[in-house]
């Protein structure tokens, strides 16, 4: 077994090929293009068992990784703060991109159940799409706000409900509004109005968009009491797929939701964790509030930790956990109708492969 790490960056990637007891046996440096992923193939040709390690830097590593996959190669990511503590534990002093990828091949070689990579399919759609929405939101926020006072300024009787900057017949009337209007203030105030109209629009494409996808790919995620197709969105593309998680408590230890122990002795005491993702832990969060306001599932559980003296927001957090444990089952139903081939047709989850731009095409045909 021959495990090669690799230290990306945007132009160059350097390659430390590693044998079963972690000695390091051959390196290798390509340009972080085309010809330098179809120079890596060739070379691996050369060893007769490998695994490929990469520092977990997708934004560098996703062409390279693409590419490794479809060669038929396994690649597996290796998070930056375990291969900086290999790298300090290391005999060899300093940091260059040769001890960096030596250090990824190390911790690859001895650390079991690290994240595999993956093709990409409709979970990063999902996350690419919800990601864009939310940037929408918050320029479409900021016109909002700026808008406001504008209009306060040139009429301070005029009054405008919470959250009724998205409404298009009141966008309109507004707009048609300040048409008659003289004055540099009430210039700004239409194109404000006009840019917030037409980013509603995208928005709301967007939504319409997300909740197609959401609701054909994880269905169990979405019939979750609480659960709205844009948090799911939020959780789909976080996650980037269920199958990495060995077990609903690891998940858990991953959104946040999991206590960390802070106990020597024999009372058992916990804290809250601060750490994990904090976007999935705000969609569960969310989904919480949802099934006590609704007094779905959750209501009930969470009264009944109320009535044994917890406090409101310990309750809360309680539920948060639980809500975890469903996502974490309702995603990993979602798994089957995922890789099954419906009888003379193509996989639900979409192509096996991904396109590739016109400058990989040399690569593949290779």
């Amino acid at each position: 077994m021959t495990v090669i790490g690799i230290d990306a960056h945007k132009d160059w990637h350097t390659l430390v090929a590693v044998d079963e007891v972690g000695r390091r046996i051959k390196e290798l440096t390509v340009e972080a293009r085309a010809v330098g992923h179809r120079k890596i193939l060739t070379w691996l040709e050369g060893f007769e068992t490998v695994t490929v390690a990469v520092e977990d830097c997708r934004h560098l590593t996703r062409r390279l990784e693409a590419d490794l996959l479809e060669a038929g190669h396994r690649v597996v990511r290796v998070h930056t703060r375990l291969m900086a503590g290999m790298r300090r534990s290391s005999r060899e002093r300093g940091k260059s991109d040769p001890i960096d990828a030596e250090a990824v091949a190390r911790v690859a070689l001895r650390e079991e159940g690290l994240p595999t990579a993956e093709l990409p399919g409709t979970s990063r759609d999902i996350k690419l799409l919800s990601d864009h929405r939310r940037t929408l939101v918050a320029r479409r926020t900021a016109m909002q706000s700026k808008a406001r006072w504008f209009l306060h300024e040139i009429d301070p009787e005029l009054e405008i409900p919470s959250r009724a900057l998205r409404r298009y017949h009141l966008l309109d009337e507004l707009i048609e509004y300040l048409a008659t209007a003289d004055g540099a203030v009430a210039e700004i105030a239409r194109d404000l109005l006009v840019d917030i109209r037409e980013l509603t629009v995208r928005i709301n494409t967007l939504e319409s968009r997300l909740s197609r996808l959401v609701r054909a790919s994880h269905p169990s995620l979405v019939a979750v009491p609480g659960m709205g197709t844009l948090g799911a969105a939020m959780i789909i593309g976080e996650t980037a797929g269920i199958a990495r998680f060995r077990s609903r408590d690891a998940y858990a230890r991953f959104n946040g939701t999991a206590p960390i122990p802070v106990w020597s002795g024999n009372k058992v005491r916990v804290r809250l964790s601060r750490g994990g993702n904090r976007t999935i832990n705000t969609a569960l969060h969310m989904a919480a509030l949802t099934q006590i306001r609704m007094g779905a599932e959750g209501a009930t559980y969470y009264d009944k930790l109320i009535a044994a003296g917890k406090t409101r927001k310990e309750a809360l957090r309680l539920l948060r956990r639980r809500l975890s444990d469903r996502v974490y089952a309702a995603q990993r139903a979602d798994l089957a109708p995922v890789t099954q081939t419906p009888e003379g047709g193509a996989p639900l989850e979409g192509p096996s492969t991904i396109e590739h731009p016109a400058s990989l095409m040399p690569l593949m045909a290779a």
